[in-house]
């Protein structure tokens, strides 16, 4: 029988979500990783060719398990963001605002670095399964709200800015207000998100 490998790569990860949320993403480097480990540098090249193949993988580790749990707010649970959205698309908005500062609250290290973007974490260079990840989910964000839009008949102009606003950007100013500052996020910033999209959602057919 095999033995499992000594140092893992959620090991080597983990410890460069830590470096980030330290010194910001120009911290992560191959050796800065092994040493923060305890493991060689050439365990970190075996599993990682390149730095920018690290990057990568931080970067959409971070990105893909907040956009589960965000998918799963918008829909309800069921893993389909579209069937909420058309049965209680304001219920759906609010979860899913919600969400992003809920999430933020429990992963705080994580929440930092999304803070930044994907070219702090050299985007430029990732290798193209990394891109093609990416790619994917920026598509299903974007269908996710225009699904929305849809539900709400808020499909162009401010009517679609506001729910924008109202799931993605205005809980993010809420935990980038704190996080940035080195801050907890306060105890109603859940019921703030929340609230906020209802209100900038307004009432009836296009918002």
């Amino acid at each position: 029988m095999a033995r499992p490998p000594r140092y893992d790569v959620s090991r080597f990860l983990d410890a460069a979500v830590e470096l980030a949320a330290a010194s910001g993403p120009s911290a992560i480097t191959m050796a800065a990783v092994a040493k923060a480990v305890g493991a060689p540098s050439g365990s970190v090249y075996h599993r990682f060719p390149a730095r920018a193949a690290l990057l990568a993988e931080v970067w959409l580790r971070t990105v893909e398990d907040f956009q589960e749990g965000w998918f799963a707010a918008l829909g309800s649970g069921d893993g389909d963001p579209r069937a909420a959205a058309r049965g209680a698309p304001r219920a759906a908005a609010r979860a899913a605002a919600v969400h992003v500062v809920a999430w933020s609250r429990a992963h705080p290290r994580e929440a930092s670095l999304l803070l930044y973007g994907s070219a702090d974490f050299a985007r430029d260079d990732w290798p193209e399964p990394g891109l093609r990840r990416a790619e994917e989910g920026h598509r299903r964000v974007g269908e996710a709200v225009a699904e929305l839009c849809a539900a709400l008949g808020a499909e162009a102009g401010p009517a679609a800015d506001r729910v924008t606003l109202a799931v993605i950007d205005t809980p993010l100013t809420i935990v980038r207000r704190h996080v940035r500052r080195g801050q907890e996020l306060p105890a109603h910033a859940e019921e703030l998100a929340g609230e906020s999209a209802l209100l900038l959602l307004g009432e009836g057919p296009g918002v």
